[in-house]
């Protein structure tokens, strides 16, 4: 495995050498860097071409400029023994500091877009490979191959138009819910609801019913209530939440017949439910430390719990634990973000919905307020390259799980009468995922590509505009700069595929 590693580490660094040569040196021929100037009327037009020419090294040819490029760019490897050098602008601004603030801002939102493609990609596509050829399955394939033929710039504009406009407008008139809005949206959330669930024609008519009138239900108490303008889930709601994601982890981990499953996630929720009105009072003083430190230790505490109480499987009960704590946790803090939210409307004068930038500039607020805005600002652009990412997750998830489910092993444990959860849990699910790590180490690269075209239809200051602004002027050092953090992405995540695929499948070894 060691002598593997080496190998592809050396093998990437070639990769990186070559591509980079090619990418240097055909952004320095594209365009003349000193074309500006050299049709300035400026009476120092001489003296600027000779201080851009000293700063770029243009009296250098492009393989020199490209080693002296090479040489500062490995310097970055080590930051502790060297200065990280990846040269300067046109504008001699030095690129390391511009990266530095602008990846910041485009790994945040690549990360957060990449993250929900794939938790909401493969949720999807098993579903739909479990209701094969039913209506579910249509509409998820008719979805997928539709967002995934849609190109991102319009997807940005669409969102951009509709969804931000649209409701911060409609914010702004008064928050009214209309008997017909409220009459389709329960019909459909009823239709939806049955044929996920599935089962028999009553079973699926009760689902239906009962689904649509609380949907309805919901719908009328969110208009009535002004719910849009002062949200929040309160001591009843919040505590029915925490207490239904502790039987969710269990019937989707162990099965409704695990009884310690079912002590670890009553004892664990029962915790956080308490931690909820212990924390409440405390939180609006907290910051992201604190935040961060509340759940480690709320995670640890599921952990030991499930330990204690797992009988017989104590990994899967501390999972469980470890589970429903940290999701628990995300219903405290969901509450006290909603309770800061006609703060935040107030500040942002009746249009929270953010349609440009990455931030408010000087706005005030503690942490919770700087959340909702950070939220706000990366809502839209997440959501256009997550929908994209998400129609291939989709289809490659549905793939595999269908391929793994006509298995001869798959057949051996049915016929062995395990429940059917535990068939597609256990058996069927991990080996779904392999094709789905392919699909995530090429999908990096495309996400962060596709971020230079989202980032510039929502003035997202990221690496795409450091691009795209490099790529405009023929200054190769930013766009260099975008290049380097591009391919070192892509090899890394190609890489820990590779790796990957021995966890998920034992029969797979790197020789």
């Amino acid at each position: 495995m060691t002598s593997y590693i080496l190998r592809r580490i050396g093998v990437s660094i070639l990769i990186i050498l070559a591509a980079s040569f090619l990418m240097y040196t055909l952004v320095a021929l594209a365009r003349d860097p000193l074309e500006d100037l050299r049709t300035s009327s400026q009476a120092n037009k001489e003296m600027l071409i000779a201080q851009r020419i000293q700063w770029l090294g243009l009296d250098d040819p492009i393989p020199v400029r490209w080693l002296n490029w090479v040489g500062g760019a490995v310097q970055c490897v080590a930051p502790g023994l060297l200065a990280c050098d990846l040269g300067v602008t046109i504008s001699n601004q030095s690129v390391a500091v511009l990266l530095g603030r602008a990846m910041g801002s485009t790994l945040q939102l690549v990360t957060a877009a990449t993250i929900l493609a794939i938790i909401l990609g493969i949720m999807v596509g098993i579903i739909s490979a479990l209701r094969q050829y039913s209506a579910v399955d249509y509409t998820f394939t008719f979805v997928s191959f539709f967002l995934y033929s849609l190109p991102s710039f319009l997807m940005a504009v669409v969102l951009k138009v509709f969804l931000a406009i649209g409701f911060n407008n409609w914010l702004q008139a008064g928050p009214f819910i209309s008997w017909p809005v409220i009459i389709i949206g329960a019909l459909v959330a009823g239709l939806f609801w049955q044929a996920i669930i599935g089962g028999k024609r009553q079973r699926r008519l009760t689902v239906f019913v009962a689904s649509t009138l609380v949907t309805g239900a919901m719908l009328y108490g969110m208009g009535v209530t002004q719910w849009f303008m002062n949200p929040g889930l309160g001591p009843i709601l919040a505590p029915l939440l925490i207490a239904a994601i502790g039987a969710g982890m269990v019937m989707l981990i162990a099965g409704s017949r695990a009884n310690y499953a079912w002590k670890t996630a009553g004892v664990t929720a029962g915790i956080l439910i308490v931690a909820y009105f212990v924390l409440m009072p405390i939180l609006p003083s907290v910051t992201g430390i604190g935040v961060v430190g509340i759940a480690v230790g709320l995670g640890v505490v599921g952990g030991v719990v499930g330990y204690l109480l797992g009988e017989h499987d104590r990994g899967q009960a501390a999972r469980i634990g470890v589970l429903t704590a940290l999701l628990g946790y995300g219903v405290i803090l969901l509450d006290q973000f909603m309770t800061r939210w006609p703060e935040y409307v107030s500040l942002s004068r009746g249009r929270p919905i953010a349609t440009v930038g990455s931030s408010t500039p000087n706005l005030q607020g503690d942490f919770w307020i700087h959340g909702i805005d950070t939220f706000t600002h990366l809502l839209l652009p997440t959501i256009s390259l997550m929908l994209i990412s998400f129609a291939g997750y989709t289809r490659y998830a549905r793939g595999g799980m269908l391929e793994t489910l006509n298995q001869d092993y798959i057949r051996t444990a049915r016929a062995k009468g395990l429940p059917e959860r535990t068939v597609v849990v256990r058996h069927a699910f991990r080996n779904s995922l392999i094709p789905i790590t392919t699909i995530v180490a090429a999908d990096v690269g495309a996400i962060l590509g596709g971020a230079i075209i989202t980032e510039r239809i929502f003035a997202f200051s990221g690496m795409g505009a450091l691009f795209s602004k490099g790529l405009d002027e023929s200054d190769p050092n930013p766009v260099m700069a975008y290049f380097l953090i591009i391919a070192i992405f892509a090899i890394l995540f190609n890489f820990l595929a590779d790796l990957a695929y021995s966890a998920l499948d034992p029969r797979v070894r790197a020789k």
